[in-house]
């Protein structure tokens, strides 16, 4: 009888530790996945800087846009007082 108590202990304690190195190879894959995360967090932060800063010059893009506009009204009018439309 005292050999099944034994026995029931120490099975006991193997399940413990089985299951702590399970919660723990759990964790850690957590964290590893967390830095991951962070570092490609990091470089998409850096390429949006880098976007950000090509795209500042096109802020003239408005104006130069509404230059050809007004070409083409200039040249269509000129069409039709050419063609007599």
């Amino acid at each position: 009888m005292l050999t099944i108590a034994s026995t029931g202990w120490v099975a006991g304690l193997v399940v413990g530790v089985v299951v702590i190195a399970v919660a723990a190879v759990i964790v850690t894959m957590i964290v590893a996945l967390a830095m991951r995360i962070v570092r490609q967090a990091k470089t998409a932060e850096e390429a949006v800087e880098v976007v950000r800063e090509q795209t500042a010059d096109l802020d003239g893009v408005a104006r130069i846009n509404d230059s050809g506009v007004r070409i083409l009204h200039a040249a269509r009018a000129l069409r039709k007082v050419a063609v007599g439309r």
